[in-house]
């Protein structure tokens, strides 16, 4: 499940970036894009809840640090990415 909604945090990201590009209204591909990436990280958290429920101590620990260094770097570029139109906004009103 978890790979799904990254996948569609991705997209939305994009999106959010492409309608930036455009000059299209970008605020619900934005909302859209920081939601999933949530979700995602909610999945990713029940799935290792399960395994801890289930006793799986070799799953836990063959995934867990590897997923965690990736989840912080994914969450943290997912972030900058969808907020950097309002960043870019706010540089040409200051320029202007």
């Amino acid at each position: 499940m978890w790979l799904i909604l990254g996948f569609i945090a991705i997209v939305a990201t994009f999106i959010n970036l492409y309608m930036y590009k455009t000059g299209k209204d970008y605020k619900l591909a934005m909302a859209m894009g920081l939601s999933f990436t949530a979700l995602t990280l909610c999945a990713e958290h029940s799935l290792v809840s399960n395994w801890v429920k289930g006793e799986d101590w070799s799953a836990l620990m063959d995934v867990v640090p590897t997923m965690e260094k990736a989840l912080w770097f994914l969450t943290i570029v997912s972030i900058l990415l969808n907020i950097a139109p309002i960043l870019l906004e706010l540089k040409d009103k200051k320029a202007e």
